[in-house]
């Protein structure tokens, strides 16, 4: 196979922007085709941890990210119901050294942001905005996906990173979503509007009987961002929509005051009913493939979907650099050791959630589990998540 001097990129959100100064840095020619009028994105906070500053850092963007990132001084679990802490994990210079790169907290627009911001610089690539791609065709020697207004274009692969609902992937898949019945609603305020035995430098999460809430700080301590979860009583459609205030709260009767004062706090919320996607073991051919919520849509409970995002657009890119820009044999390794690794995602995801949402019997045995353990025990626990780098990304883990 020739080696590869275009790629089509589908989706300009974290993972494609990502993907595109990836591949652009090898000298590819890339162009990014997003649906959206424009590229950027929407949302609140999202984690960061050390895996993710070695992908920026691969990208060259590790120094602005970690200019708009708040650095955590730990993580923690709190019982939501007691208001006692279950486990605390330190992110202060022992956690750095060890891991090689810090935790922290960034508003999801900044961190798509320094890696577009980056991508839109660099000479190889191009972009179009307003293009929803409905068909796509290849031959021995290329690809081309064509768009809803009889446009086309070719190159030599194509990366399919347009999300949960990937187009691509359902041409290459066909299969369906799993709608977890989880629901999600997230909110910025104010620090002004946060109660301040709750304004702590760290992502802290209330564990509770089938919900749970999560909050740390944006924006150097000005805002916060609050994310609410429960299991809904209703039978869920995958979707974001508009929710409300009393729909909340009438989830949250059984938990301590202090977490449930936040539920007071946000004038305007977002309702997202969630859902992942069954691991497969091959994402695409020998010039297709998937990156990012597109090959492994995952839920929110181990902070690591962006993380996945990042890693995967490095990985492809160091993929394709090993193999002298063989695309199938490039494509083959890159699956090879991101589908079990995103796999382990995804199920150790669907894990915590039900850690997280633990009652009764089962909430009290979770409250167990981390007694006694000290900081070098849940480092070495962390080992295979956060000690992916760059000069590993090829070997599984």
């Amino acid at each position: 196979m020739a080696k590869v001097k275009s790629a089509i990129i589908v989706g300009g959100g974290i993972g494609g922007a990502a993907a595109a100064l990836s591949l652009a840095r090898q000298g590819i020619d890339v162009m990014l085709l997003e649906r959206a009028h424009e590229i950027g994105e929407i949302g609140a906070g999202i984690q960061l941890g050390p895996n993710a500053f070695s992908a920026l850092d691969s990208l060259g963007v590790g120094e602005v990210a970690r200019q708009r990132a708040v650095f955590t001084d730990h993580i923690c679990m709190m019982d939501a119901v007691t208001a006692e802490q279950v486990v605390r994990i330190e992110t202060g210079q022992a956690f750095r050294d060890h891991f090689g790169g810090p935790y922290a907290v960034i508003h999801r627009v900044d961190i798509h942001g320094t890696v577009w911001e980056a991508a839109l610089q660099h000479p190889n690539i191009q972009y179009r905005t307003s293009t929803t791609v409905v068909d796509i065709s290849q031959t021995e020697n290329d690809v081309t996906v064509y768009d809803s207004e009889g446009n086309s274009w070719t190159a030599d692969i194509l990366l399919g990173c347009d999300g949960g609902k990937s187009v691509v992937r359902q041409a290459l898949l066909g299969d369906g979503p799993r709608v977890t019945g989880h629901v999600v609603y997230r909110a910025v305020i104010d620090k002004a509007d946060m109660p301040e035995d709750l304004q702590i430098n760290a992502p802290v999460l209330w564990a509770g009987p089938h919900c749970h809430l999560v909050h740390y700080p944006l924006r150097g301590g000005s805002q916060y961002n609050l994310v609410v979860t429960f299991h809904s009583r209703e039978q869920e459609e995958w979707g974001v929509k508009d929710g409300s205030k009393e729909e909340v709260l009438s989830y949250f009767k059984g938990i301590h005051p202090r977490p449930r004062q936040m539920l007071d706090k946000p004038t305007s919320w977002r309702r997202w009913s969630t859902a992942d996607r069954e691991p497969v073991e091959k994402w695409g051919n020998d010039r297709i493939t998937l990156l990012g919520d597109a090959a492994h849509p995952v839920a929110q409970y181990m902070a690591q979907g962006a993380c996945m995002a990042l890693e995967d657009a490095v990985t492809i890119g160091k993929a394709l650099e090993r193999c002298e820009g063989d695309a199938a044999k490039a494509f083959a390794l890159y699956e090879s050791v991101r589908i079990p690794r995103t796999a382990r995602i995804v199920w150790s995801t669907r894990e915590m959630g039900r850690l997280y949402h633990a009652a009764g019997v089962e909430r009290q045995v979770r409250n167990l589990l981390w007694k006694g353990k000290g900081q070098p025990e849940f480092y070495r626990a962390m080992e295979w998540l956060y000690g992916w780098k760059e000069d590993n990304c090829l070997e599984p883990r």
